[in-house]
């Protein structure tokens, strides 16, 4: 499908930005791990054929409704199961992997499907978390922007640092004993070892088959304007802004990366993509229904038990609320673009425009595969209709 095209006031057109698919392998109340992956390679495909640019694995452990653990594994079924998109993640999780690890996952796919996979980089929730305990209180957000799009106030979460699944995850993922180096250290090891111009400490070589010479592109992902958005910049590669995460620091992570930037082999000016939860039906209210769920959904990651298989609209309309567990997801539910097609793309563009994003990742998640997909569709056919 051809990118569409904007009216301007002149009566000239411009080119639209591309969107892009993030999934998190959602599994559903009532379904399993096999059927979530199942419709992760069905969008996937669909996707493809709507126009969509990139179809990315977020990466989760220990949730019981998210089978995204792996994305180096999903993304070789997405990428097998499909011919154009290109397929990648956001992210992997440095703390506990290694840079040859990473290369050579990556580089095994691309063996397979050359020019179609990103790697997206990504810190991991013990470092960010950490990060966040130390904190005497969360800092003030930036300021709003002045088209209308929401930046909320920033949510205290250092309690979430100190739950026990949480505490667990990170126990069962590293060795014990191990410290993960530095993030920008371990990012400059996988761009030496793509190019093969990796030396140790020693001055030994080190080449990563497959891996070296991959044609992929690096990208790093952040939720604020500070180490992750200072490495994208610093290094010249792409940057993805997590406004889907933080909304309260999407401004601050594009401004960071931005500021930081520095032209590079991979790049000549900064590139940004921001992420976005979307959920569309063919009326404001259809689509309000198919997204109740996501609060309790959020509720379940922000207290530290975890993502919970997607509740059913039923199950989310018998749901009671406390002001307090409210106010706790108040963040994520308010800044969900929900709605029908004009709707949700008259609030994308406010997002697009706020930002400067170069395209968008667009995550949807509803209880039913069938009203994804639809989701999808109707947010392409709007998006590309010019």
């Amino acid at each position: 499908m051809m990118v569409g095209k904007l009216p301007t006031a002149g009566g000239s057109r411009v080119p639209e930005i591309a969107l892009s698919v993030l999934d998190l392998v959602p599994i559903s109340e009532g379904a399993t791990a096999a059927v979530a992956v199942r419709n992760a390679i069905d969008l996937a495909q669909r996707t493809e054929l709507l126009g969509y640019k990139r179809y990315w694995l977020a990466e989760h452990h220990l949730n019981a409704g998210v089978a995204g653990t792996s994305p180096p594994v999903v993304a070789a079924l997405i990428a097998d199961a499909t011919r154009r998109i290109r397929v990648g993640s956001a992210g992997v999780q440095l703390a506990h992997r290694t840079p040859l690890s990473v290369v050579e996952e990556f580089g095994l796919i691309d063996a397979l499907h050359p020019g179609r996979l990103d790697i997206g980089l990504g810190r991991s929730g013990k470092q960010l978390l950490k990060e966040r305990a130390a904190r005497p209180e969360p800092p003030p957000a930036a300021p709003a922007p002045d088209n209308g799009l929401l930046v909320p106030q920033r949510v205290d979460l250092r309690k979430l640092a100190g739950s026990p699944r949480v505490a667990l995850t990170f126990a069962l993922l590293q060795q014990p004993g191990a410290e993960s180096p530095d993030y920008g250290e371990q990012v400059d090891d996988i761009l030496a070892l793509l190019e093969g111009t990796y030396r140790s400490a020693e001055g030994h070589e080190a080449h990563a088959i497959p891996g070296e010479g991959a044609e992929v592109e690096v990208w790093i992902l952040g939720s604020s304007g500070g180490q992750s958005a200072n490495v994208a910049g610093r290094r010249g590669l792409r940057f993805a802004a997590n406004y889907h995460v933080s909304p309260a620091t999407v401004l601050d992570a594009v401004a960071g990366y931005r500021a930081a930037f520095r032209p590079s082999r991979y790049l000549s000016r900064p590139y940004v993509a921001v992420s976005a939860d979307v959920v569309v039906a063919e009326d404001d209210a259809k689509a309000r229904e198919l997204a109740a769920g996501y609060g309790l959904w959020v509720h379940g990651i922000r207290t530290g038990q975890g993502a919970i298989p997607f509740p059913a609209p039923e199950t989310a309309a018998a749901h009671k609320w406390t002001s307090e567990d409210r106010a706790l997801v108040a963040d994520r539910v308010d800044t969900q673009f929900v709605g029908s097609p004009k709707t949700v793309v008259e609030k994308l563009r406010q997002l697009r425009d706020a930002t400067g994003a170069d395209e968008l990742a667009i995550t949807t998640i509803t209880h039913g595969h069938r009203d994804r997909v639809r989701s999808y569709e109707l947010l392409a056919g709007e998006w590309f209709r010019y």
